[in-house]
């Protein structure tokens, strides 16, 4: 009888394993994504609604985000912890509260880098909220959420995940996520995929050298991880191959230039970040035809 406890209690034990085993959500192979990298950032001030509305235009798979948040916890479409380079301001976007960050013109800065590409439009452009560009696009668009600097912001991930939940974003649109996170901080996703399971991650990498990852790294990153993001002067064909055979997606960074675009979709990798996302959509159409 004793015997038969122990068997039972074993059984028990492993379906209870079986059911609370968190499963990773894949992402569609058959489709290359194009990711407007902080919008469509070669024709317009990056992070703000006029680059994201671009990269819409030219139809890329996903707007990239990068987040930030302010002193009274609200996220925000920054890369930098600090304003100084793409505003009027100076300091951490941490140390201002949302009220003050909005006061900060964010796309003057464009106009002065590239005068070639200068617009009157850009002068009055403030840094949005990750609720605005929710509110903004709606369902009409795939995002592509970066946690730019998940270490420094008190319960960053629990405000993004409540944030996607209450605009209803975690789902797949025809074929596709309509939400990708990714990040460097391997603890951010790891907890991103306990509180949401739903959510495809892609953990971000930037190799100094040759781009190379050990069956322990692979074995790690299969138990949270969709797929990798690399800087693409690291890879070769080989190295890719690698990844999708380990069962990820491979997402090369950053390609602006078109006869770059064209060796990256040789590389056959899973999809490319780029600031000229029309030219990567049109170079994939001729491909396809």
């Amino acid at each position: 009888m004793r015997k038969q406890y122990i068997i039972l209690a074993f059984l028990l034990l492993v379906v209870g394993c079986v059911h609370t085993e968190k499963r990773i959500e894949p992402i569609p192979s058959e489709e290359f994504l194009v990711i407007a990298h902080r919008g469509a950032s070669a024709y317009a001030p990056e992070h703000t609604l006029l680059a994201y509305e671009i990269a819409q235009q030219a139809e890329a798979t996903y707007i990239e985000i990068d987040l930030q948040m302010t002193e009274d916890g609200v996220l925000v479409a920054m890369h930098d912890e600090k304003v100084d380079r793409t505003t009027d301001g100076t300091g951490f976007v941490k140390e201002y509260t949302l009220k003050e960050l909005k006061l900060l013109n964010a796309g003057e800065w464009f106009n002065n880098e590239y005068p070639g590409l200068a617009n009157e439009e850009f002068e009055d452009v403030s840094i949005p909220t990750l609720e605005e560009i929710f509110i903004h696009f709606g369902s009409e668009v795939n995002y592509y959420i970066e946690m730019k600097s998940p270490g420094i912001y008190d319960e960053m991930e629990e405000k993004l995940i409540a944030l996607l939940k209450q605009y209803n974003l975690i789902y797949v649109d025809k074929g596709l996520p309509k939400v990708i996170i990714e990040s460097f901080n391997e603890d951010s996703l790891v907890k991103i995929h306990q509180l949401e399971p739903r959510l495809p991650l892609i953990k971000l990498f930037s190799f100094k050298e040759e781009a190379a990852l050990s069956v322990q790294d692979y074995n790690r990153l299969n138990t949270y991880a969709s797929g990798i993001g690399v800087n693409i002067s690291s890879v070769d064909k080989h190295f890719i191959r690698e990844v999708q055979q380990n069962g990820l997606q491979i997402h090369l960074y950053s390609v602006n230039d078109e006869t770059e675009l064209k060796k990256t979709l040789n590389l056959k990798a899973n999809g490319v970040f780029t600031n000229i996302p029309n030219i990567a959509v049109e170079l994939l159409k001729q491909q396809i035809e």
